[in-house]
């Protein structure tokens, strides 16, 4: 079982930043892949980054070069650096693990938090 607690949502200006994190019960290096997804009001979650236990980073089209993921394994946290906000990144953010076992897969996720991006 991992917990997952998000925090640092906010309302920001379009052009603003904000730092996203998320705290895991477990070692980092235990999970597989923790990553940050969204969902917009009246849309489907959306995958916006990946790191894997090893570090590897992915990041959606739509954020790239503007959103960065990062870990601190000492603090069993994974971070979403957002710069450049747009009105369209607003949503709901939650931070996602997956572990893997022998035939099985377990996905965890936090409760969310809420990021508004409004002038």
């Amino acid at each position: 079982q991992v917990q997952l607690v998000e925090s640092g949502g906010a309302s920001v200006q379009p052009g603003g930043s904000l730092r996203l994190s998320c705290a895991a019960s477990a070692n980092l290096e235990s999970i597989n892949t923790m990553g940050w997804y969204r969902q917009a009001l009246g849309k489907q979650r959306e995958l916006v980054a990946t790191i894997t236990a090893t570090g590897r980073t992915n990041h959606a089209d739509s954020v790239k070069g503007r959103f960065t993921i990062s870990r601190d394994v000492a603090k069993n946290t994974v971070y979403l650096q957002m710069n450049s906000l747009k009105a369209e990144d607003t949503a709901v953010y939650y931070c996602n693990a997956i572990v893997w076992t022998p035939g099985s897969q377990y996905d965890y996720w936090g409760q969310g938090t809420e990021v508004t991006v409004t002038s």
